[in-house]
């Protein structure tokens, strides 16, 4: 049975068929998020473990870290600063020392330079995931080596130098060009995770139907673990959350391992707070003066004012128990277990001891 291995310095990560399906938390990204970018080039590193802390809490079992970023207030002062090359090998070290210190949840190394994967991985503990080598030679060529010198698993996009192929048999191919490719340099197939590429359903009715027919095909053929970006499908699309929620399962059962994806449902902010109560007032509606914010939101069904799991998790965690990957069903009941508010402690059970 596949199962590839991901470590900290003290928790195992297992992504395989048999296991809970793997939850590779994506929020640790600086590509298009402006606020966080214009922090790491402040040297402010308190959104990214704060996103550390949620994604855990949340149930991710590994933490994607992905250096993505230019640092534009800079380039006037030195123009290094607008390449990639320069800002993320010492970005990403950082970063990855910034989340281990305060997280024991593993860890995957996520960058298009190989500069950057380097120090990721000269300051990751444990045994990482590596994200990515596609099948350009120049990237098979730079990023293999390293996978063998660190002995860590690998995950593998399924585009080449001519692309990404809208043909699902072509992506296949370039999937099983790269499982070859590795075993070249001694890494087995069950270090490579693969990413088939994930199109989305508003641009291609098919999108769904190719990747459940390619993810079989990558087990059954290569007996390889599988990952995608999860939000893809539902891209340009209303509702996004009901298509994911309605995917992952689908993607489960065909036999994908595991997804990048986002765990976190963001919370409520306070404009939005703000604008509900408004509209509870002009609706001559009278609440308790003395209601908290979190119980407001609560009773409105607006969600929470803290980061918590969001609903691809609910679905994820339904499908491991129905698939049987969740023995009991221990690990559902324990997520929709009513939260403990501050200062309440859980209600004591059993029978009271007799004097």
């Amino acid at each position: 049975m596949t199962r590839t291995i991901v470590e900290s310095k003290t928790k195992t990560a297992i992504i395989g068929f048999d296991q809970p399906f793997c939850v590779i938390g994506e929020r640790i990204n600086p590509t298009g998020r402006k606020i966080l970018a214009e922090e790491l080039e402040r040297g402010d590193f308190s959104r990214v473990e704060a996103d550390a802390l949620a994604q855990a809490a949340a149930g991710a079992t590994i933490l994607d870290i992905n250096s993505g970023a230019v640092f534009s207030n800079k380039m006037a002062e030195d123009p290094r600063y607008a390449d990639n090359n320069f800002v993320e090998p010492p970005l990403m070290m950082e970063m990855v020392k910034r989340v281990q210190a305060i997280v024991d949840t593993p860890l995957c190394i996520d960058s298009s330079v190989p500069g950057a994967l380097e120090n990721g991985l000269a300051a990751a503990e444990g045994r990482p995931l590596l994200n990515s080598v596609t099948g350009e030679e120049e990237r098979l060529e730079l990023v293999l080596p390293l996978v063998k010198k660190y002995n860590v698993p690998v995950v593998a996009i399924s585009n080449d130098d001519t692309g990404i192929s809208e043909d699902p048999d072509v992506r296949f191919a370039v999937a099983k060009k790269i499982v070859e490719r590795a075993a070249d340099f001694g890494i087995p197939a069950h270090d490579i995770v693969v990413d088939p590429l994930v199109m989305p359903i508003g641009a291609m009715g098919t999108a769904g139907l190719q990747v459940f027919t390619l993810v079989r095909r990558l087990r059954e053929e290569l007996g390889v673990n599988t990952t995608c970006g999860a939000s893809n499908i539902s891209f340009g699309l209303p509702n996004r959350h009901g298509i994911n929620n309605a995917f992952l399962p689908m993607a489960m059962a065909a036999g994908m391992t595991s997804a990048i994806m986002n765990p976190v449902a963001l919370p409520i902010g306070p404009k939005k707070l703000a604008e509900k109560k408004a509209e509870v007032a002009a609706a001559g509606i009278i609440l308790p003066e003395d209601m908290d914010d979190e119980t407001f939101v609560t009773l409105f069904g607006m969600g929470s004012t803290k980061p918590r799991a969001g609903k691809e998790m609910e679905a994820i965690r339904a499908a491991n128990f129905l698939t049987d990957n969740d023995p009991s069903g221990g690990e559902w009941i324990k997520f929709n277990r009513a939260p403990v508010k501050e200062g309440e402690g859980r209600a004591r059970t059993g029978r009271r001891r007799r004097a």
